[in-house]
């Protein structure tokens, strides 16, 4: 997904966003932004250290921890439900990659308040991060089926 993003996804994005929203963006973000993962690593550390929040730069190196954990979590289950469930196998993984990018990005994260809601944003700014999630749910199923294979 993070190969994606920074390449053929930016792109992407770079095409959807008109050149208004691009401004307007640029515009607004005045300083770093941070991210839900980044947002979530403060919150873990916070928790565990008993209040101490974490520097930018720990922000920005817990961020793809926690990114890289919530996946290797999320990967486990698929190949746990991909075993007895031919609904979570369909499209080769790709409805996978959808409901994950459904219940996590448009919900949870939200619902987390680690990101303004999807109503908040432009629907081309979804567009890359969909498409991550569906690459992330075929490679996950290529995944499974070589391992599959091993055993």
């Amino acid at each position: 997904m993070n190969e994606f993003m920074t390449g053929p996804g930016k792109k992407l994005q770079e095409a959807l966003q008109s050149e208004a929203e691009n401004q307007k963006q640029e515009a607004a973000s005045g300083e770093p932004k941070e991210d839900a993962t980044m947002k979530t690593a403060d919150v873990i550390t916070q928790t565990t250290t008993g209040g101490q929040h974490l520097s930018w730069e720990g922000k920005q190196k817990g961020g793809p921890i926690v990114h890289y954990a919530f996946g290797a979590i999320m990967g486990g289950l698929y190949g746990g439900l991909a075993e007895y469930s031919s609904f979570a196998r369909s499209g080769f993984g790709a409805s996978f990659g959808s409901t994950l990018f459904g219940v996590a990005d448009l919900f949870a994260v939200p619902a987390l308040h680690l990101s303004p809601p999807a109503t908040d944003q432009p629907p081309s700014s979804l567009t890359s991060p969909f498409a991550a999630h569906i690459i992330y749910g075929v490679t996950t199923e290529l995944g499974r089926r070589i391992v599959r294979a091993v055993l």
